[in-house]
């Protein structure tokens, strides 16, 4: 039990700085927000590519497995 909880953990953690490193890298450079907003998204996005290699489980198959889950139902997840 405890290893699923630190699965969905660290899985959730990753969905977290994927998401938000984007939104800040996004923001930066479509909105004109200052270069701090890119900086914090890049770490952020670093940080994501750190937390899914401590993931015990086989993170690239659910991955890529939501991927293909939102593809097939018109989500971009």
């Amino acid at each position: 039990m405890k290893e699923i909880l630190k699965s969905l953990l660290y899985f959730i953690w990753a969905g977290l700085f994927e998401i938000g490193g984007g939104y800040f890298v996004w923001q930066w450079l479509k909105e004109g927000k200052p270069l701090w907003w890119g900086i914090a998204g890049g770490i952020g996005l670093a940080l994501y590519g750190i937390v899914a290699t401590l993931q015990a489980a086989n993170f690239g198959r659910v991955y890529g497995f939501l991927a293909a889950f939102g593809d097939q139902h018109g989500n971009s997840f």
